[in-house]
């Protein structure tokens, strides 16, 4: 059974979030210098046998694009979301991290373009170069909400014909005769082995009239091969180089195995169809290429599409340009081993279990330029359940999430990196969506990483995380969800997301959130748009871009989530004006400018307090309310934990600005710690004038000095028998 268009569009239309808007940074070309600043890299994921390096962080006489987090935009789509654009003689040249005889490039070229680009390696160029071409890329689905011109890049591989040490450089340059334009974003440089050779007691697909390198149908000469190869119980092998498959294959009980992934290459849109399949089949070490150049979801123009049996393994393939890789639906799978694959530039999903799939594992797979979700579990009419998602890298997936779980149960995902999504989409999702069934059982989410991920959704206009979880087709309840060693870095918006997409206000219930590092938000650490209880604990964050957490249930006629947890720090206060979105950090937060106030919404703690004027009052940004001590208690000190170190040379304190409030001075001195237990004087006890007529605002300057915590302690107030703050501000030097 073909997959309805229902059932991807359906899918697709409510795949949420789009990215942010920074603006596109443009910096002038130069003769051979590093294009642009190296983004931040993360460890995790897939061991994969390539190295990458990004263009950006290499020579080029090019013009450097980006950081840019506007949907629909080259730069947006690019690997740490810069590039290198070249122009005719212009070049980007590679420093060679390891050994390696082989290159894959991701390239963008001007849409309706294909050539060549010339490819130096040590100063020589090779015969070949390079073929590119912008067959694949440019795509429009006007049928999904939101959806923009996307899917910019393209891969091209090359092998060098001999070897090239560590340390040697690799040159791409726009010649003459070659494409006039062209962005490179990065390349996977390996040290390919040799081909394999046909196992002993093998059939050859060649036996059976496959011919290799030309235009002919093989596919007749693969099903022939496939009908006996499971009759005889032997394995079909395909030698090195290029077959056509025009029409789908069915296989069952089956290995078919290729000379490798660099050398023996299937071509057809959809390789392998099978309607029904008992299991025990093997597919190892060959590439699959499509055609596919639009995303036509009444197709399935997918590398394999069905089901795949009991105890099957796919190990080996390098699957790029067609709609999705691996799309299992038809009847139950389980106990499969998918692992050790290169899936590329794909329309739609990179790999999706419709439904079904039990106690099977995705792992150590490298996905990159996918149109949909990179890895999803969709259960779809029947529950995945007991599947791990493990040791994956997923970069830009551009149009939806990079690893997704849609209901099922007792489902792992574990040790995975996902970096730059874009529009439509965040890191990691867990959700009650597309009528899956629910969740339930135990999920686990354990070791990940996500880096630059989540996005400004282009029809909610409010960012999505980099993991998220959305209730949108019933509550999330029921279900056990642990989630732990979880890193969020450079996080265009927030970094962990609760909502209802459907605006119901479901309750979300049942996760315990235990081991966090937030490095880095547009927004906040957490945002929660329902109801529900959460638990969080031990989550430490830095370069928070707006405040620690939005709390606005929708319908505001619904309770606020309820956070439980302890040991948190680093991301105190909550935005408080739920009818209003702030704008974003312009792309991955920054080090906090001089002058800028860093006690703003942090941890403040004081010696005691009256009155309902609480400690808080003195970092809320709100110079109306204050804190006071207690009547008769000198000295009396208030605290603020600035959540990390900072570089500080400047405390003002306020007094609120009513005319009621008369003049007054306070006697008070100002110390520093970097630990919160050892403290150094900043400013020395003196007297603090604070006057209506300027706003009953007072400064101290000091030698610049490297601080995680301020405290003011207060001896004495001629206003009052108590100490009195409205607001204490501590300025980065």
């Amino acid at each position: 059974m073909f997959p309805t268009s229902a059932r991807l569009r359906i899918k697709a239309v409510l795949a949420a979030a789009a990215l942010a808007s920074s603006g596109m940074a443009v910096f002038a070309a130069g003769p051979a210098v590093a294009a642009a600043t190296c983004p931040p890299t993360a460890s995790g994921g897939a061991d994969t046998p390539f190295q990458t390096v990004e263009a950006e962080c290499s020579e080029s006489t090019g013009t450097a694009v980006g950081p840019d987090y506007t949907q629909a935009t080259v730069a947006s789509e690019a690997s740490g979301r810069q590039a290198v654009k070249l122009g005719q003689g212009q070049s980007v040249e590679f420093t060679l991290p390891a050994a390696a005889n082989a290159v894959n490039v991701h390239y963008n070229l001007p849409d309706g373009s294909s050539g060549r680009i010339s490819v130096y390696v040590d100063g020589t160029k090779l015969a070949d170069g390079l073929a590119v071409t912008s067959q694949y890329t440019y795509t429009d689905t006007s049928w999904i909400a939101g959806a923009k011109t996307h899917h910019f890049f393209d891969d091209s591989r090359l092998m060098f014909g001999k070897d090239a040490d560590q340390g040697a450089k690799v040159k791409l340059q726009l010649d003459s005769g070659d494409v006039g334009e062209a962005t490179i974003d990065l390349a996977d440089f390996e040290q390919v082995g040799a081909p394999g050779e046909q196992p002993s007691g093998s059939l050859s697909v060649t036996d059976y009239g496959a011919t290799v390198d030309d235009s002919s149908d093989d596919s007749q000469a693969f099903r022939e091969a496939l009908t006996d190869g499971q009759a005889q119980g032997k394995e079909v092998w395909i030698p090195a180089g290029r077959f056509e498959i025009g029409t789908a294959l069915q296989i069952d009980r089956t290995t078919l195995r290729g000379a490798g992934q660099w050398y023996t290459v299937l071509h057809g849109n959809n390789i392998f169809n099978n309607n029904s399949a008992t299991g025990n089949i093997e597919l190892r070490d060959f590439a699959v290429f499509g055609s596919v150049s639009e995303r036509n979801d009444s197709s399935p123009d997918n590398a394999f599409h069905g089901v795949l049996g009991a105890d099957s393994v796919v190990s080996g393939l390098w699957i790029q340009d067609t709609k999705c890789g691996l799309w299992l639906m038809n009847g139950a799978s389980s106990n499969l081993t998918i692992e050790n694959n290169r899936i590329l530039d794909t329309q739609a999903d990179g790999v999706n279990f419709d439904g079904g799939v039990t106690q099977s594992k995705l792992h150590n797979n490298y996905l990159r330029n996918n149109g949909d979700d990179a890895l999803a579990l969709w259960s779809n009419g029947q529950a995945d359940a007991g599947n791990t998602i493990s040791a994956n890298t997923v970069v830009q997936p551009n149009l939806a999430n990079g690893i997704a779980l849609y209901g099922g149960s007792d489902n792992t995902v574990t040790g995975n990196l996902v970096q730059d999504t874009n529009p439509l989409g965040g890191g990691y999702l867990v959700a009650n969506r597309f009528n899956s069934v629910p969740l339930a059982g135990t999920i686990t989410l354990s070791g990940n990483t996500a880096l630059r991920a989540g996005a400004l959704d282009p029809n909610w206009q409010f960012g999505v995380g980099a993991l998220w979880f959305d209730a949108r087709d019933q509550a999330i309840s029921g279900v056990d969800i642990q989630v732990s060693d979880f890193t969020a870095t450079d996080s265009p918006y927030e970094a962990i997301q609760f909502i209802d997409g459907n605006g119901a206000g479901k309750q979300i219930s049942g996760i315990t959130i235990d081991g966090v590092t937030v490095e880095g938000t547009g927004t906040f650490v957490a945002q929660s748009q329902t109801q529900g209880t959460v638990s969080i604990s031990n989550l430490t964050a830095s370069g928070v871009g707006v405040t620690g957490t939005y709390n606005c249930s929708y319908p505001s006629s619904t309770p606020e989530m309820t956070f439980t947890g302890s040991g948190n720090t680093g991301w105190t206060g909550t935005w408080n004006d739920c009818s209003t979105w702030p704008e974003p950090n312009s792309g991955p937060p920054q080090p906090p400018q001089a002058g800028t106030n860093v006690a703003r919404g942090k941890v403040t703690t004081a010696s005691g307090s009256q009155g309902g004027f609480p400690p808080a009052n003195a970092v809320d940004g709100d110079a109306s309310t204050y804190w006071e001590g207690t009547d008769n208690a000198f000295p009396q000190s208030l605290t603020v934990d600035l959540g990390e170190t900072y570089s500080v040379d400047k405390v003002t304190l306020k007094l609120p600005p009513a005319a009621e409030w008369a003049a007054r001075s306070e006697t008070l001195a100002v110390e520093g710690s970097t630990d919160g237990a050892e403290w150094s004087p900043l400013v020395d006890s003196r007297d603090w004038t604070f006057d209506p007529a300027t706003g009953n605002t007072a400064s101290a300057g000091f030698t610049a000095a490297a601080l995680r915590s301020v405290r003011v302690t207060v001896t004495g107030n001629t206003g009052w028998p108590a100490a009195q703050l409205s607001e204490v501000e501590v300025a980065v030097a």
